[in-house]
């Protein structure tokens, strides 16, 4: 016989993908690879993920992309300074982690003129299976 916790098995299919695309970012903080770093980071943290490793790439002449393996999955960061805009994908597995909360933070320290997220709810949901 089973006793049910409450708490989800470890290694369970499900998970959240957020996908956001941030407009009317000032410019310079698009092209800030170190500030990206530690936007993301402090947001990925902040919102109970966690960071395994993070690298990131400033182009020429302009333009940032950061990647962050995480314990429950990744998150990214694509900037386009020239024309204030940005897309974040985070996509965590579990029911530990908090992306829209991630995607938040990192909204709230670029502050854009307009925001535009999507949730993906992936694989099977721990409610369903345990039922």
């Amino acid at each position: 016989m089973s006793v049910d916790t409450g708490t989800p098995p470890v290694g369970l299919f499900t998970g959240q993908h957020v996908l956001a695309e941030l407009e009317g970012v000032a410019p310079e903080l698009l092209d800030d690879e170190q500030f990206l770093r530690d936007t993301m980071h402090g947001a990925l943290s902040e919102s109970r993920a966690t960071v395994c490793q993070m690298i990131a790439e400033r182009f020429e002449p302009q333009g940032v992309t950061v990647l962050a393996l995480l314990s429950e999955s990744h998150a990214s960061m694509h900037t386009y300074p020239e024309d204030g805009s940005i897309f974040i994908d985070v996509f965590t597995c579990g029911h530990t982690a908090q992306p829209e909360r991630a995607v938040e933070l990192i909204a709230q320290a670029l502050k854009p003129s307009t925001v535009n997220t999507q949730t993906v709810q992936r694989g099977r949901d721990f409610a369903a299976v345990a039922s």
